[in-house]
């Protein structure tokens, strides 16, 4: 896999994460989104 590829997955696999504990109440909605701001950072700087 290219180092593309495995950002993606990655960032998929964290955002799997991050939704699933939000919907069993360990986390609240800013929190949630703060992770995946973090989560997208990653995958761009790995585009670029």
């Amino acid at each position: 896999m290219s180092d593309l590829e495995d950002a993606v997955e990655e960032f998929l696999d964290e955002a799997d994460t991050v939704y699933g504990e939000y919907e069993q109440g360990y986390m609240d909605a800013d929190v949630a989104l703060d992770r995946l701001e973090t989560h997208l950072d990653e995958l761009r700087a790995a585009r670029e």
